[in-house]
């Protein structure tokens, strides 16, 4: 989009030039990006500098972000449930037990499970012990009745 520089005013300044280098190094100096990651912007959401700026705040909220669990995203709950293989609702459990941080909630979801593996296992082991002494009791009493 070729630029009046004779105009100045809202209308310019709403806009973003890519075919201009000063535009270009103006708005990647004032965003604190590369010159490419403003252009890659400028495709994705068009040259208004206001859904520019909107955009890259939003990329680099994303990116400060990646570790912490928003439960309030409907979109980060099913990754993370899908991550963790766990249902929402124990995903949403373990946030609000140990925090929003994805580590503490892995490590908490890791214990949970490793819990009610042993629990299962003495559980195991108790019904395995029930048959045995069923076993032994039923022999003892065909040898009497014998």
């Amino acid at each position: 989009m070729a630029d009046n520089k004779k105009k100045r005013g809202g209308a310019d300044a709403a806009l973003i030039a890519m075919s201009e280098a000063y535009e270009v190094a103006y708005w990647s100096k004032k965003l604190k990006i590369t010159p490419a990651q403003l252009k890659a912007a400028v495709k994705t959401v068009g040259h208004s500098a206001r859904k520019v700026e909107a955009y890259i705040g939003e990329q680099k909220h994303k990116a400060a972000d990646r570790a912490l669990i928003a439960i309030t995203q409907p979109h980060e709950v099913r990754y993370w449930s899908k991550k963790f293989k766990v249902t929402p609702a124990k995903l949403k459990t373990a946030v609000a037990a140990v925090g929003h941080s994805s580590k503490n909630v892995g490590a908490y979801l890791a214990k949970k499970k490793t819990t009610k593996k042993a629990v299962k296992k003495a559980a195991k082991k108790k019904t395995a012990k029930k048959k045995t002494a069923k076993r032994t009791l039923k022999k003892a009493s065909k040898k009497k009745a014998a």
